[in-house]
């Protein structure tokens, strides 16, 4: 129970998200102040928020993984996890909000910003996340909120509900309306507001706006809805009621005001939580678990803190954990629980138990990864909701700035993608390169400033090399003779080969004409071998496609012949052969589908044609009112920073995904530009 005897929902989880730059940091310092988990607010400016810690989150000054905070309200716990806003780590907030009870969403009036708020709560939508909508920076609003409210709907498939209206004096917002309390308050600069007498005048403002509010709630209520066209004013309480069930149902988004940066407005925010938000029960509910069964808890991030070993922040969904339980992970794997943490920023405290509905730090838990579950039960636990990584769109090879860090470069990439799914490591060893494939070259660099930071890997970030190929556009053929002698057996090989070009996507064919026995049978695989070999590179240092190769003819000697011989001789033979066969330069092409706000197509259009890509069509983009999406085929050696030129045109918002679709040939200009570099 709580300390005023209504029944206490249990320790809640609150996910922070919104657009790049909202508050959403500053919000949690504020949540921190006013709970008294602090005594006074930091500034990320300054660089003495609780939040964004990290040497990396300081040094760009934005978010990069989730901040995590839990603090006492009004006798109840409750932990934020403050996602960031920038859609390069946009996927942080996938692993978090599927386990929260609910989200607040931080938004401004800020038309530039609205694309990016309808991707973070289409987000919230399609995980059937309750959520408030805060709308900060209400201190240096100069539009009505009803404006504002007009301009955010546009982001929302749900109904926004307006809880509060502003008090203006002066052309600057002094205070608020409460419509569901139907009080003033004055705000005042890092305290709770001070309730006042309804100021003079503003007593029809409130009396439409409630009603207003009260209409939408009648919407889902129908004895509300007779009320109302009875002129039959509703008990307080049945208002309240009617909010609460309507968030948890998803019927509508709360919307509040207020000033992150002055504290304006997080007391109402808190209360609303505490007395509105749903708890542990539904959120059990809406992931499909019951209340009985052995204790079970949710990975939300994992981190490699150097020294620190490894901490994984979860949520325990049902049951009591202990430090040195055993517990057995989704993956099948099994560990040892090393210690418990309660954590605020970057500070820790130790426990001994955690319970159902806390958001804990667990030590040392070898191989269980960011969105596995884990149980204490004696069978392996379902995975609960397991987000799939995004599609990477940026790519970066990477090499260690020292060779003797080559072996620890491996075990810190291990980690690092351990702790960001979205991170995906490709080794190729065609190209002699390591790649790291991410969300854009924020999220890369950062990776490779965490390498050095916390594992002391240096690493140097370079382009990708392209995949080129080349192959031939008419027939020839050589003869190829391997002869040595050098005292005792000597090497003697002799072929003759015919080459000719394959359709495209045929690949490789190799075909044997001998007749009369002038190849013995033993050799001829050796010749094949021989000539995959060659293949591997042409006359313009590319490996060979679409290409036929035919064994004619040849020669042998009952001594000296061998396999290396033969292998060498279909080598000579198709270094003369290929120049006359009007080698051609082939680049892979990929097929892109870009997705975009409508508003954007022609800038969008104009990245792809400039890129030598074809537009192959336009559609709309199911489901997203006012987007678009793009088919066209793009050259993989212009693809490189698109994303960049692309979120640049779109307010942060446009992605695409790509795949191989076919090699093209490659002339004039940009061949020689090719080839100059190759040699």
């Amino acid at each position: 129970m709580a300390p005023n005897g209504r029944q206490a929902a249990g320790p809640r989880c609150v996910a922070i998200v919104g657009p790049f730059q909202s508050g959403k940091t500053t919000l949690l310092e504020a949540i921190l102040e006013r709970t008294g988990a602090i005594s006074r607010a930091g500034r990320v400016a300054n660089g003495d928020s609780v939040g964004d810690a990290s040497a990396q989150a300081r040094a760009h000054g934005m978010s990069i993984e989730p901040n995590v905070a839990t603090v006492d309200f009004m006798g109840e716990t409750m932990t934020f996890v403050d996602c960031p806003g920038s859609m390069e780590f946009l996927h942080e907030m996938r692993n978090v909000t599927p386990v929260c009870d609910a989200a607040i969403v931080v938004c401004e009036a800020d038309e530039r910003k609205v694309p990016a708020l309808e991707v973070i709560l289409r987000e919230l939508e399609e995980a059937d996340i309750p959520r408030f909508l805060f709308i900060n920076k209400i201190d240096v609003a100069t539009q009505r909120v009803r404006e504002t409210l007009a301009l955010l709907q546009q982001a929302s498939r749900t109904p926004l509900l307006l809880r509060q209206i502003p008090l203006w004096k002066d052309g600057i917002v002094r205070g608020f309306i409460d419509l569901a309390l139907e009080r003033a308050f004055i705000y005042r600069e890092h305290a709770p507001s001070e309730i006042v007498e309804m100021p003079d005048g503003e007593d029809s403002r409130e009396r439409e706006a409630r009603y207003a509010m009260l209409e939408r709630l009648a919407d889902y209520d129908d004895a509300l809805m007779e009320e109302l066209i009875s002129e039959i004013e509703p008990p307080r309480d049945r208002v309240f009621d009617d909010l609460s069930r309507e968030l948890k149902e998803r019927h509508v988004v709360p919307a509040l005001i207020g000033s992150a940066e002055r504290g304006n407005g997080v007391t109402r925010l808190l209360k609303a939580l505490r007395h509105e938000a749903p708890g542990l029960e539904e959120t059990r509910t809406r992931l499909g678990l019951s209340e009985d069964g052995p204790p079970l808890a949710q990975v939300m991030k994992t981190q490699h803190m150097g020294q620190g070993g490894k901490l994984s922040l979860a949520r325990i969904l049902r049951g009591e954990l202990h430090e040195g339980d055993t517990v057995l992970a989704s993956r099948g794997t099994e560990a040892r629980i090393g210690s418990l943490v309660t954590i605020v920023g970057t500070s820790t405290a130790r426990v001994q138990e955690a319970k159902a509905g806390d958001t804990v730090g667990f030590g040392r838990l070898e191989g269980i990864a960011t969105g596995d579950s884990f149980s204490s039960g004696k069978t392996r636990p379902d995975a609960i909701v397991s987000p799939a990584p995004p599609e990477p769109v940026y790519m970066l090879a990477i090499k260690v700035k020292d060779r003797k860090d080559d072996v620890r470069l491996s075990s810190a990439l291990t980690k690092i993608t351990e702790e960001d799914p979205s991170l995906i490591v490709e080794t190729r060893p065609d190209m002699g390169e390591i790649r790291l494939l991410g969300q854009g070259e924020m999220h890369l660099r950062v990776a490779v400033e965490k390498l050095a930071a916390r594992f002391q890997v240096g690493v140097e970030m370079m382009k990708p090399r392209v995949a080129y190929c080349e192959t031939i556009r008419g027939p020839a053929s050589a003869r190829g003779r391997h002869r040595k002698q050098t005292g005792g057996h000597g090497q003697y090989g002799d072929v003759m080969l015919e080459i000719r070009p394959l359709p495209k996507g045929e690949g490789f064919l190799f075909e044997d004409r001998i007749t009369g026995g002038v190849v013995p049978r033993q050799y001829i695989p050796s010749v094949e071998t021989g000539v995959r070999d060659a293949l591997k590179s042409g006359p313009l240092g590319f490996p060979l496609v679409d290409i036929a190769v035919t064994l004619t003819d040849g020669s042998y000697h009952t001594v000296d012949s061998s396999d290396a011989a033969f292998q060498a001789a279909a080598k000579l033979a198709l270094a003369e052969a290929l120049p006359k066969a009007k080698p051609v330069l082939l680049e892979p092409v990929l097929a892109a589908e870009i997705a975009i706000p409508t508003e954007a197509l022609s800038k969008a259009t104009g990245l792809v044609t400039a890129r030598r890509g074809q537009i192959l069509g336009y559609d709309s983009r199911p489901g997203w009112t006012g987007w678009d999406i793009i088919s066209a085929t793009i050259p993989e050696a212009e693809i490189g920073d698109l994303i960049i030129e692309l979120r640049s045109v779109t307010a942060g918002v446009g992605t695409f995904s790509t795949h191989f679709d076919h090699l093209s040939e490659l002339s004039g200009k940009p061949a020689e530009i090719v080839l100059h570099k190759a040699h």
